[in-house]
């Protein structure tokens, strides 16, 4: 696994470095802007980034952007962004461009090495890791007369976890359920948030969007 680091931090970007070539992992490059970031992409081709959110010269969004920007030009690249704290925004707006091998991720997780490094190989491995701390925080913003206000709380906790990138076999695992209970609580969700087959549509990505956007 090939890897870039985007951070502008220096301690931060030199620490993960470090925890990941301990893991015997490829860090091929490390950046601490946005521009730098693109030119190790164009020149390394690695198959996964992690992407400060908020990087020089304003702190705002360049991470987002330049991340969507490699994207673009190296289909299939791997993204992990990590940010301070949640930003629903910039969650929101790395789904809407596709789930596959994208995570979001608090800083604070990258402290909690076997979890950080877990997000990391789901991502890698073309999966979704969200942060349950994002989860959580967006289940708190949500609006009177929301569509997931028909979900029970058990369905609730599913899509919680699909959220956060789980597959069913981990979520029957999280909860301590069958694999059967959870393929009929995810049919359930698809059917009360009104996302019915369509060719083309991803219903489990759909789910996790409105539940992302509901906020």
């Amino acid at each position: 696994m090939r890897i870039v680091i985007a951070e502008d931090d220096p301690l931060l970007r030199e620490g993960l470095a470090l925890l990941l070539r301990a893991e015997a992992l490829d860090v091929v490059a490390t950046a601490p802007d946005a521009a730098g970031f693109l030119d190790a992409v164009a020149a390394h081709e690695p198959d996964v980034a992690i992407v400060d959110v908020r990087m020089p010269p304003t702190h705002t969004d360049e991470g987002i952007r330049a991340a969507v920007e490699a994207r673009r030009t190296r289909p299939g690249l791997a993204v992990l962004v990590l940010s301070a704290y949640v930003e629903q925004a910039f969650a929101t707006d790395l789904l809407v461009h596709g789930s596959a091998r994208l995570g979001y991720l608090l800083k604070e997780r990258v402290g909690r090495v076997q979890e950080f490094l877990t997000a990391l190989h789901r991502v890698a491995g073309g999966g979704t890791a969200i942060d349950p701390e994002v989860v959580a925080q967006l289940l708190t913003r949500r609006r009177p007369d929301n569509r997931l206000d028909r979900l029970s709380p058990r369905e609730r906790d599913v899509l919680a976890l699909m959220a956060e990138g789980l597959g069913n076999t981990a979520i029957a695992e999280r909860l301590v359920v069958t694999g059967g209970a959870v393929h009929k609580h995810i049919r359930s969700i698809f059917a009360k948030l009104d996302l019915q087959p369509a060719d083309g549509t991803d219903r489990r990505v759909a789910a996790v969007l409105r539940y992302l956007e509901s906020t």
